[in-house]
Parts: structure tokens; C-alpha cells; sequence
């Protein structure tokens, strides 16, 4: 039975294959590996090549531009024919029957590898690493971007190859490598919780009048119309609160009385400052100063009109 490229040629081995899976032949071991079946006349065509041990294989998928790396397990497959891992020809992108590409192949050892798991349920076996050391066992190299399959308690767990060293394909049969793990495909980072600011009470209106600066209106000292000294006020610009007690006291009724009025009129809530020494007895020459309180308890003098001019209150 004739295939394409089948024989050899050169001083190294080159063959072209159809690649089947290992479901085909009596081999279940040969999916916890990287290690492929092929036909005795492989061995004997290695054989005359003197090639090293262990051996070493470049896979190359042609038609998909694909490439990996295997061991071999056995020359029993019929001529022509290989088997290998259904997760290796899944990586080539292979189907039954299709053609393969086989080179021998010398790589180096392995110092350093990264992986990382598809799924978080790898990080939940109880001891990964324990699980790990013991699936390599069964592979003889890694490729960078390929990806590997550890079979524990009965579920498959696909590992990429993220980066190895000291090149992109390397031995890991009797060396000691460095093992590092990446987050898995599907991992997502918990959420920060963002921080709470305290709530900024809204400043009250009262707040405000004590933070801005209230005006006071006539906090000076009170004064005569005439020029000279008040009776009634403070002059001596004593506190508001003080001046606003003596005016309060000094809001009493005036004892004069008009010649035009036949009675007393009550005058509450008003002062009479004459324009001389003694109070004169023209209406005229009396002028009437309103006494009112602002809100603020402080004084405040409105000067009016003659007497005779002004409603009473």
C-alpha cells in the first residue's frame, strides 16, 4: 500500500502518515499522553539514522499550518498509518484519516513552563500539583500553544501552554522544570467594593446665618440733635444689648402736651429732644424722633416731622 511520501530520504527522518485516533486501536493509555503509535518500518528507517533516544517528533499539520511536538510509544500501527491523542489532533486541527506531517526532531531540556487552566475547577482539586507531576510523567516534550489534557476523577481538565523555556518547544523527560500557573481562562477578579463617603448633611439655615456675617445697623453711640449730651442713651458706646435695655427704659410717656390739644395726648413710643436748653413751647420748634427696634435688639432713630405733622402711632 503506497501513500504519499511514504519512504525515506536524507540522513534525517521525514514521513507523511494518515493520522488516526487512538479510539481506533486498543490503546486508552495513549490519550493521559503525548506519545503516538507508528509502523515498524519507522523503527527500522530510525534505526539505520542512529537517532538518539529518547525520540522526538516535529508533527506538522501542512494544510492548516500547524505544528507540535510528540513522543512515540510503540511500531505496531499497519503501514502508512499512525495513531496518536484526539487532543493532539484536535490542537493540528486534524480529522480521521488526514495527512500528517513527521519529522524527528532534538529539543532542548526543559527549565522553565507556564500553563494555564480553561476552567477554575482545576484550582478546586485538592492537590493540583500532585495531579500535574503525575500526568507529565506521560509526555515526553511541550509546545508553546498547544494545549494538554489531564484526565483525574473521571472529568478532563485542558491546560494551555502559555510560555516555555528555553525555547518553544522543549523536553521534560528527566529534567527538572520550573512550573508556574497563570489565572484560569474563566477567572474573574472579585469586585472592589467602592468606598462609602458619609453623607454631607445639606447646612441648615440656621448654620448658615452662624457662618455668614450678619450686618448691624447704628451701633454707634446715640446722639442730641442740639449737640449735647444724651440723658437718655449711652454715649459711651457700651454693648448693643445694653443700649438696647436703656432705650427700652427710656421709652415712657411724654409729660408735655400741645396748645392746641384740649387733653393729654399719650405719646408711648416716642422721644422729644428740644432744639435748645429747656424745651420750648412752640410746636414748631419741637421735632419728634421716632423710636423703633429692629431685629436685632439695637436702636433705631427716624428722624420725622414737627409735631403738629405727626400720626400718632
Amino acid at each position: 500500500m503506497y501513500f504519499e511520501g511514504y519512504g525515506y530520504r536524507g540522513s534525517t527522518f521525514e514521513q507523511t502518515y494518515r493520522c488516526y485516533p487512538a479510539s481506533f486501536i486498543d490503546k486508552p493509555q495513549l490519550e493521559t499522553g503525548d506519545k503516538i503509535i507508528m509502523p515498524p518500518s519507522a523503527l527500522d528507517r530510525l534505526a539505520s539514522l542512529h537517532i538518539e533516544y529518547p525520540m522526538l517528533f516535529e508533527v506538522r499539520n501542512t494544510a492548516a499550518e500547524r505544528a507540535s511536538h510528540c513522543g512515540v510509544l510503540e511500531f505496531i500501527a499497519e503501514e502508512g498509518m499512525i495513531y496518536m491523542p484526539y487532543w493532539m489532533m484536535q490542537n493540528l486541527l486534524l480529522q480521521e484519516g488526514d495527512m500528517v506531517f513527521i519529522k524527528n526532531a532534538n529539543l532542548p531540556k526543559g527549565t522553565y513552563v507556564k500553563l494555564q487552566p480553561h476552567t477554575t475547577d482545576f484550582l478546586d482539586i485538592s492537590n493540583p500539583k500532585a495531579i500535574l507531576e503525575k500526568t507529565l510523567r506521560n509526555y515526553s516534550c511541550l509546545t508553546t500553544g498547544d494545549s494538554i489534557m489531564v484526565a483525574y476523577n473521571n472529568k478532563k481538565y485542558y491546560i494551555d501552554i502559555v510560555e516555555t523555556k528555553p525555547s518553544s518547544a522543549i523536553s521534560i523527560i528527566e529534567t527538572d522544570c520550573e512550573v508556574d500557573f497563570a489565572p484560569p481562562l474563566d477567572y474573574k477578579e472579585p469586585e472592589r467594593p467602592k468606598p462609602t463617603a458619609p453623607p454631607t448633611a445639606a447646612p441648615t439655615a440656621e448654620a448658615e446665618a452662624e457662618e455668614e456675617p450678619m450686618f448691624t445697623p447704628f451701633t454707634g453711640p446715640g446722639r442730641r440733635l442740639d449737640g449735647k449730651p444724651s440723658k437718655d442713651l449711652d454715649a459711651s458706646g457700651s454693648s448693643p444689648a445694653k443700649r438696647q435695655a436703656n432705650a427700652t427704659n427710656s421709652v415712657q410717656p411724654s409729660t408735655a402736651s400741645t396748645s392746641q390739644s384740649t387733653a393729654p395726648r399719650k405719646t408711648t413710643g416716642k422721644l422729644v429732644f428740644g432744639s435748645g436748653g429747656n424745651q420750648s413751647s412752640k410746636e414748631t420748634d419741637k421735632v419728634l424722633v421716632r423710636n423703633s427696634f429692629d431685629p436685632h435688639g439695637t436702636t433705631a432713630l427716624v428722624l420725622g416731622f414737627p409735631a403738629s405733622h405727626v400720626v400718632p402711632p
